[in-house]
């Protein structure tokens, strides 16, 4: 019992330092040394310091029929890659962050920041060898900085950019990863790995260290450099990344299921989803020509074609005369609102009609 309370205090004095060191530009203990791609004035110190938040280097997982800690409505992330499928819960996330993983023989790193609401997987390379990855302790814009542990180079997760360090400028290999909830993804996976809250680590998995931070729009741990009234600050959206500009979808652009074909930057896109998942593909001329179809019924089959063939979420043609082909997934994240504005200001609405 005393264990445990030593811990819930220990995650509190987090949070309290956390909320107080909004106006601390001290990077002591950050590889600091030479040019940041970033402002240094606008790089936070977080509070608990490097690999203060731990990163997990030996996931446990279990099965979708043993993942009794979940509730139908938990957020996960996704990752398919050859016939593996994994799934990694915002409840476990939220203390850690980062996840250092394999999945179908490949090195990734899962990553995922509560302040922000953005997931993204990559391959767990740095200076061209196997690496992990830690959460340095810094933030730019509320949004995660990890550290490489081969170089101690810093990456700013949603400039998608190693921003400061031996490897500045370098950009991750991304692996495709959807966000949606427990029930959904079980649905598309039921064979699917699901990362434990066994973790090594004493934390109160299921309550959010931040409070009411993901649904109280007037609730700022950090504030970004720039914010932007069109939406509500905590509204999550779908967001392509290109360069640096987005387009942002709303998940009400989807309610009940629909298919969306769209350009961006001179790019086809085609954006499929219900109210619990979004995802997108860049339409390459062998398919822009296709009439896509919402078409989720509760298997891996997410939408269909004029052609007859079903896709799945990820874009691959599991039934019909293109078996087998991929469409190629977007650069692309589930956000809230005020971090796609913040690292891609004015960023275009989409709106359909």
């Amino acid at each position: 019992m005393k264990k445990k309370v030593f811990y819930l205090f220990a995650c509190c004095s987090i949070i309290i330092s956390c909320s107080t060191s909004d106006t601390n530009n001290d990077t002591s203990g950050s590889n600091n040394s030479g040019q940041w791609l970033i402002p240094i004035s606008e790089v936070k110190d977080g509070g608990p310091g490097k690999d203060g938040i731990p990163s997990i280097d030996n996931p446990d997982f279990t099965t979708a029929n043993d993942a009794s800690f979940l509730n139908d409505n938990d957020l996960i992330v996704g990752v398919v890659k050859g016939n593996q499928a994994k799934a990694y819960p915002h409840i476990v996330l939220d203390w850690h962050e980062v996840v250092n993983d394999e999945i179908d023989n490949t090195f990734i790193t899962l990553n995922y920041c509560p302040l922000t609401g953005t997931a993204f997987a990559w391959e767990s390379i740095s200076n061209g060898t196997k690496s992990t990855f830690g959460v340095s302790g810094l933030l730019y814009n509320a949004n995660l900085i990890l550290y490489d542990r081969n170089t101690d180079s810093n990456w700013s997760q949603l400039r998608l950019e190693c921003v400061n360090g031996q490897l500045i400028n370098n950009t991750p290999k991304l692996i495709d990863v959807v966000e949606t909830n427990w029930k959904t993804w079980k649905a598309l996976y039921p064979n699917t790995e699901v990362l434990t809250t066994q973790t090594g680590f004493s934390r109160t998995y299921g309550t959010s260290p931040y409070g009411d931070y993901s649904v109280n729009n007037n609730r700022f741990i950090f504030t970004p450099s720039i914010t932007n009234s069109a939406l509500p600050n905590k509204k999550r959206i779908y967001a392509l990344i290109d360069g640096d500009e987005s387009k942002v979808y709303q998940f009400s652009d989807f309610n009940g299921g629909n298919a969306i074909k769209d350009t961006f930057k001179s790019t086809n896109y085609l954006i499929i989803g219900n109210e619990d998942l979004i995802y997108g593909f860049e339409l390459s001329s062998d398919h822009e020509n296709l009439i896509f179809e919402y078409d989720f019924s509760g298997s891996q089959a997410f939408f269909k074609d004029n052609e007859g063939n079903k896709w799945s979420i990820f874009g691959k043609a599991i039934e019909g005369p293109r078996q087998g082909e991929s469409l190629l997934g977007a650069k692309s994240v589930i956000s809230y609102w005020f971090a796609i504005a913040a690292f891609y200001p004015n960023p275009e609405i989409f709106s359909e009609g």
